[in-house]
């Protein structure tokens, strides 16, 4: 197995924000099934520990290979991928904030985590604004990670807000509601945008399949840090009419989780599913949608709704699996 940085994918960190994911609906989950706390915990170091390592070839790409990087940067459809390295930090962030209580190391990811973000979720939109003409089939649901990282700044963010006091909580605050509220309106947007290269075009390649996955990471993460900024709001005295909308914009990601599983049996009966590194857009944006499910059920008090996402727990388990095992035979076959 030999590790070529000069074309090492950004898309790279999309496997640590799935496996984080991951981890935080086993914690979640474990209310059930008590041994899921265990794996939970597994699951964050060994995400640390896959962050870290995919960080090297990270950086020795942009030292060695500026030209090669600041290409994909340019790209209409690569250059999206570059903020799952951002929000890679943001999970790991929630990771170490709600499974292994770990303020301190929580705010070592999350501050970093969050200004990146921010960066690149200014920077992708501002080079595709400038450009001459970027063709329609160029626009994939990866468009929508810039706005995902901004809504998962809260994720992690808004348990961190009771740990700061005076000028830096109100910083804080602010930068989760930004964020939020600036992630969720550009996801808007796009929505509209992907959703008409969706019926103007043929289908997205085969090798970007899963990526039709990955309106349920805005959907998800979306309703689950709205949860967690207002129930974290010392200011909103009313959240029943948030929660009521966290309800209502889960039962959209209903609609679109049943349409994701049909364009991907379509793929699969009539097109072909190859494997490539854009299978992991199956697993983050499951992930979301599964714990904002919880979520929903348990703030909601619907059992039949969080009942729902236990068993789409399991299909996230398999599905992680695969993604994995097929991951690491196709590193070392390389």
């Amino acid at each position: 197995m030999k590790v070529n940085i000069k074309d090492f994918a950004p898309s790279w960190f999309a496997s640590v924000m799935g496996t984080g994911a991951l981890a935080l609906v086993s914690f979640a989950y474990s209310q059930r099934l008590p041994e899921l706390k265990t794996l939970a915990i597994a699951l964050t170091y060994l995400n640390t520990g896959l962050f870290f390592i995919l960080l090297i070839p990270w950086l020795l790409r942009w030292v060695k290979y500026t030209e090669n990087a600041l290409e994909d940067l340019k790209h209409p459809v690569v250059s999206h991928f570059y903020g799952t390295i951002s929000v890679a930090m943001l999970v790991l962030s929630a990771d170490y904030l709600l499974i292994l209580k770990k303020t301190a190391i929580a705010k070592a990811f999350w501050i970093p985590g969050a200004a990146l973000t921010v960066f690149f979720a200014l920077l992708i939109p501002y080079l595709m604004f400038v450009e001459k003409e970027i063709d329609l089939k160029a626009v994939t649901p990866a468009w929508f990670i810039p706005p995902v990282g901004l809504i998962v700044i809260p994720l992690g963010g808004a348990g961190l807000i009771p740990s700061f006091s005076g000028t830096a909580k109100e910083i804080a605050y602010a930068v989760n509601y930004f964020a939020w509220g600036a992630g969720f309106f550009l996801y808007l947007g796009l929505f509209a945008i992907v959703f008409f290269r969706f019926i103007r075009h043929e289908p997205l390649p085969c090798g970007m399949a899963p990526a039709v996955w990955i309106n349920l990471g805005p959907i998800g993460a979306g309703t689950s840090t709205l949860y967690a900024l207002v129930k974290s709001s010392e200011f909103i005295t009313v959240k029943e009419s948030f929660f009521a909308f966290g309800l209502i914009l889960w039962g959209f990601g209903v609609w679109w989780l049943v349409m994701a599983v049909i364009m991907t049996l379509h793929y699969i009966k009539k097109l072909t599913l190859p494997y490539s590194l854009a299978w992991w857009a199956f697993i983050f944006p499951l992930g979301a949608y599964v714990s904002a499910t919880h979520n929903v059920g348990t703030v909601c008090s619907i059992g039949i709704i969080d009942n729902f996402g236990f068993v789409l727990y399991w299909l996230l388990l398999a599905m992680w699996l695969v993604t994995g095992v097929k991951t690491i035979k196709h590193m070392v076959l390389e």
